[in-house]
């Protein structure tokens, strides 16, 4: 399992309006760490390989997020794993904490098993084929390896990619006069880069 912070959040799921986001009924006392192995063991039940969790939760320096965090403004959590060869995407940030967020994938992903379980083979595959994570697009012609995005050699490091990343977000983040093309860019080049480190 990788975690990737800052949170990089999958371009074909929109997000959730801050007035719509809500607290759940999941209970509240569970602690981080519970959900977040909780989610973990839910993705190799589903024979998932290479599980990204990426989240707004500052990491601690073996690349865990801390288990006790300071409020955060963004709760919403994104999920990035390969099954059966295919790179797949999962979010949510209905939820006022990020811990309710990781609960309601663990509960999806458990259910899309109750249909691998329970229904044919045909409806497992089409469940899940709008969770396919989306190839980059190609922007005006250009296509651009991770590497070319991001200025860094293919053998770069985690450390070096999450220095990159923000490096290039603080200058072309659409708030700071940037444009969203570039943006998106940018973050799949990150979510490129950390599937291949």
């Amino acid at each position: 399992m990788h975690t990737a912070f800052p949170l990089t959040w999958p371009l074909h799921k929109p997000r959730t309006a801050h007035w719509k986001i809500e607290r759940s009924g999941f209970d509240r006392r569970r602690s981080f760490a519970t959900v977040r192995d909780e989610l973990v063991r839910e993705i190799e039940r589903l024979g998932g390989k290479s599980l990204i969790i990426s989240t707004n939760i500052p990491l601690r320096q073996d690349g865990l997020p801390y288990a006790t965090y300071s409020r955060i403004r963004d709760f919403g959590v994104a999920i990035y794993f390969k099954r059966e060869g295919k790179d797949m995407a999962f979010a949510c940030d209905r939820w006022d904490r990020i811990e309710d967020n990781m609960h309601a994938i663990t509960k999806t992903i458990d259910a899309l098993r109750g249909v691998a379980r329970w229904g044919t083979g045909d409806m497992m595959q089409a469940a899940f084929t709008g969770f396919t994570a989306l190839p980059p697009p190609i922007v005006a012609g250009m296509s651009r390896t991770w590497w070319d995005v991001l200025g860094l050699g293919q053998g770069a490091g985690r450390a070096e990619i999450d220095a990159a990343y923000k490096r290039l977000a603080s200058q072309h983040h659409p708030d700071k006069g940037g444009s969203t093309a570039a943006m998106t860019e940018i973050n799949q080049a990150r979510d490129e880069a950390l599937r291949a480190a």
